[in-house]
């Protein structure tokens, strides 16, 4: 069979992808990608303040992690050009399996490392080079994913099958937690800093093995496949994307604002702020992550049900507002210096609810206003920016205000969030959503 990249193969000859192995493929890729990305944030919490930024007093360890976290929303968008460009070029499959593997080897490297004790200022700067790759890989897996789901659904569908490739955020959440938790289970707290915390970024080779099967098993989307055979695509798809399409660009970047800083406050800053401030022990922190994720997970699939029934602009207006309603809960929540457990599980509860509502149609709806020909850049590229402007300091912001100025500020940033979001939404309207 002709390479479906040489342009010689008609759309018709190529085989069609089952609708279980697409959404497996697109599933089981954004799992591993974002098992490996939330590793890295719990132990941005539990492990790297000790290990990798030791000598400092431990508001400012965690800030100087938190740093090397958002090094990788940086990195995204680099990501999201390169494998943008050979995935409107060449393929959403090959740039799929290449993008995994990008992930993958940094997050092995990182289960290797040597610390701080061992080779002095080297190893934060190792640490912030993996976290680099991370973020570049991440940058091209999430908007192949999203097109590998998108292109193969049927008419009135694609808000469901645009949800399965975004449910990879509360499995990889509620794995990398659970693995964490089992951990420290049944080694003690200081076996776990002294080796135990490598163990989830070493097992990211099984999961790698597992995902690389699944991906090489599918062929290319049928959009795409008609893109070829009609001669669409462009040679620069970046350029294209900037030039013709700067408005969907910028105005995407913000729809999905809200998504990401909701995200990290509920997850990195809450985790930090549990065990950091609220002093709850690390397996039981833990245990509130694994319980969010479960939440999170459980509302995507209800998210996708609804857009495709409502509209994904109507879905999106009514739960940016309730997102903004939720931002005033934060301090009666949370503001005391002596938690009880009820409040946080309250706090997680609705917030990871309403995270799985927005994020369960973002991909869809991100990815709607690009034609098929640089669709993979200009979703990917949207994803990314909204990364840098809303998830990369989100833990940071939300540790810095709360320590200074208290939780109330905490709210009023996400509020902010939900009201830039509001705004987009309203400005790109229904036909682009």
């Amino acid at each position: 069979m002709t390479d479906v990249s040489s342009g010689n193969t008609p759309a018709a000859a190529k085989p069609q992808n089952s609708p279980a192995r697409v959404l497996l493929a697109s599933l089981i890729g954004t799992t591993i990608e974002f098992f490996d990305f939330y590793a890295y944030a719990t132990a941005a919490v539990l492990v790297f303040p000790a290990l990798f930024f030791p000598g400092s007093d431990p508001t400012t360890a965690l800030l100087a992690s938190f740093a090397t976290f958002s090094i990788a929303f940086f990195a995204r968008p680099f990501g999201a050009v390169v494998f943008g460009h050979f995935g409107d070029r060449i393929g959403r499959k090959v740039t799929l399996v290449a993008a995994l593997l990008t992930m993958g080897v940094s997050t092995v490297i990182i289960g290797l490392l040597p610390t701080y004790d061992q080779i002095g200022v080297a190893a934060p700067l190792l640490l912030a080079l993996c976290r680099f790759g991370q973020g570049f890989g991440l940058g091209g897996e999430w908007g192949g994913a999203v097109l590998l789901a998108t292109e193969n659904a049927p008419e009135g569908k694609r808000s469901w099958y645009g949800m399965f490739p975004q449910l990879g955020a509360p499995l990889g959440l509620f794995l990398s937690s659970g693995f964490f938790w089992v951990l420290l289970h049944f080694i003690t707290e200081e076996d776990f800093l002294s080796w135990g915390w490598r163990l989830p970024f070493l097992a990211s080779i099984l999961l790698i093995a597992i995902g690389l099967w699944v991906r090489l098993s599918i062929s290319e989307t049928p959009e795409f496949a008609k893109a070829i055979e009609k001669h669409e695509r462009v040679e620069i798809p970046v350029a294209e994307v900037f030039k013709n399409h700067k408005r969907s660009l910028f105005l995407g970047t913000f729809v999905a604002l809200v998504t990401f800083v909701l995200f990290y406050i509920c997850t990195a800053w809450l985790l930090s702020y549990n065990v950091k401030v609220l002093k709850i022990p690390f397996k039981d922190a833990l245990l509130i992550q694994i319980f969010g994720a479960v939440i999170f997970g459980l509302a995507i699939p209800l998210a996708g049900k609804i857009a495709d029934r409502v509209g994904r602009y109507s879905f999106l207006l009514v739960v940016t507002v309730l997102i903004g309603m939720f931002s005033f809960a934060l301090e009666p929540l949370m503001g005391g210096a002596a938690q009880p457990e009820s409040n946080i599980y309250i706090f997680v509860t609705v917030g990871l609810f309403l995270m799985g509502l927005t994020y369960g149609v973002i991909g869809a709806a991100l990815a709607a206003p690009f034609p098929t020909r640089v669709r993979y850049t200009g979703s990917s590229l949207t994803f990314n920016f909204a990364g840098i402007f809303g998830a990369s300091l989100a833990p940071y912001a939300a540790t810095y205000l709360q320590a200074s100025y208290g939780m109330a500020y905490v709210g009023y940033y996400l509020l902010a969030a939900s009201v830039i979001t509001l705004l987009c939404v309203l400005a790109m309207g229904r036909d682009k959503l």
